[in-house]
């Protein structure tokens, strides 16, 4: 970081934190309650929609999770060479016109659409938010911003299905309907307080190369993991798909060797800290979600609860996230990040062990399914903002966007990877027994939080003003 660069994204923005802050809650919340609001609605809107298959249907989450996740990078690569400030503000135009959208499709295929362009104003937001909230805090305080960041994804983790089940009574259409206020009131007070950041130094030409290749190799990545249920692990689609996206993956990364300034710069890998804490977070997400469903599913196919009962079982982990996110600043400066996200990543999978030992079809709510969720929530309240915090806090001004967006695409592929990893192991014959199929799903979820320990462990100490 240059000590320009420095000044200006300190003395400039300082005074408007607190203003800063709550436009990137309003943006932030919006796009993340929308995702777990979505999957509680997908029966009302099939019932409405009838003749639609269940193939169709999951595209409305699928198409989502495909474009969200490949657009991410060139999304806040773009917003560092612009402005992230114009990127935000145009992401939440696009999402809250695509929600309206969506609450007036008159069939599942426009409701799809309508998603896809949800996905593109999401892409837009995510990335450049975390830019402008660090841009507004001081160098000090930057880490504080980040954990205060990933907590507003907790409380929409433990609040959207709650929400859901309860607009969902109302129409489906609420779901979406209920992004308008919270968007309109985002652009308004947006356009007022948001800081001016400094774009990249010497950015030169657009990378158009690298966007297409990088979009491409994630977004077929994606396709084949979203899709692996219906195609099978050994089918041709998904193998193919699979070694298409790692190949143009691979053709990506030499097409950015060679350019003069790509979407993505390497030297951001090279950082110390965001390798580690990239493939923590990647691996961590696995296990997240993957976990996430799984309680879903228990509750609702196992124990037969309703979505709005399901949403209220749910909620008290994901509670968890926001007062350990807030309040483990003195814990990462005693024992350094390293330290604090393997102990997250082992006492999020003491949880998953617990399920694994105590949970049967018997409805044990207090004793079997809370204690866990209460573990993993306590776990991601330690882990999440420990790592997004490592991965960014040493970049510089004009690359937080681009390296936010690169922590949250790990993320976004690793709860996909999860997610489908997870469906495949309770798909298999276990002789009709749902408990031995979520057991064994639960000691893939144990296995990939230990390797997410294992992980953190190699990421090394930041300086004191980065710890704060």
């Amino acid at each position: 970081m240059t000590q320009t660069a420095a000044g200006v994204a300190s003395s400039a923005t300082k005074p408007r934190f607190a203003p800063v802050f709550a436009v990137v809650v309003a943006g932030v919340a919006m796009s993340n309650l929308d995702m777990f609001i979505v999957n509680v609605a997908l029966p009302d809107i099939g019932e409405q929609f009838s003749g639609s298959s269940l193939a169709s249907l999951s595209w409305i989450l699928n198409a989502y999770a495909v474009v969200f996740a490949a657009l991410l990078v060139p999304a806040g690569s773009l917003a560092d060479r612009t402005s992230p400030r114009t990127a935000y503000l145009a992401g939440i135009a696009v999402f809250t016109v695509a929600s309206a959208a969506c609450a007036i499709a008159p069939g599942v295929w426009v409701l799809v659409a309508a998603r896809v362009v949800q996905a593109v104003g999401a892409a837009m937001l995510i990335p450049s938010s975390l830019g402008l909230l660090l841009a507004a805090a001081p160098p000090e305080k930057r880490i504080a911003a980040v954990r205060g960041w990933t907590a507003i994804s907790g409380v929409a983790a433990a609040l959207g299905p709650v929400a859901g089940g309860l607009l969902t009574q109302l129409d489906w259409r609420w779901v979406f309907l209920v992004n308008l206020p919270i968007g309109i009131f985002a652009l308004a007070l947006g356009v007022r307080v948001l800081p001016r950041t400094p774009a990249r130094e010497n950015a030169g030409r657009i990378d158009l190369p690298g966007a297409v290749l990088l979009t491409l190799g994630i977004a077929v990545i994606a396709l084949g993991l979203v899709k692996s249920e219906d195609w099978g692990w050994g089918s041709a689609p998904t193998i193919g798909s699979l070694v298409a996206g790692v190949v143009l993956l691979g053709l990506f990364v030499a097409s950015s060797a060679r350019h003069p300034s790509p979407i993505l710069p390497l030297n951001l890998l090279r950082v110390p800290a965001v390798s580690p804490s990239t493939l923590a977070n990647l691996l961590f997400a696995v296990a997240f979600g993957a976990m996430l469903l799984s309680a879903v599913l228990w509750c609702q196919q196992v124990w037969h609860w309703s979505p709005l009962r399901t949403g209220l079982a749910i909620a008290p982990g994901p509670l968890m996230v926001p007062g350990f996110a807030m309040g483990i600043g003195p814990v990462i400066r005693k024992f350094g990040s390293a330290v604090v996200s393997a102990v997250g990543s082992v006492v999020f999978a003491v949880g998953i062990a617990w399920w694994i030992y105590r949970l049967d079809t018997g409805h044990d709510y207090a004793a079997g399914l809370l204690p866990g969720m209460l573990l993993t929530g306590i776990g991601v309240g330690l882990v999440v903002p420990t790592l997004v915090g490592a991965a960014v806090a040493a970049l510089p001004p004009q690359s937080f966007s681009t390296g936010s967006a690169v922590v949250t695409m790990a993320r976004q592929v690793g709860s996909v990877l999860g997610v489908a990893l997870l469906v495949a192991f309770l798909a298999a014959p276990h002789g009709g027994d749902p408990v031995t199929s979520f057991d064994h799903g639960w000691e893939f979820i144990l296995v990939s939080a230990a390797a997410a320990a294992v992980v953190c462990l190699f990421i090394p100490r930041a300086r004191k003003k980065e710890a704060a």
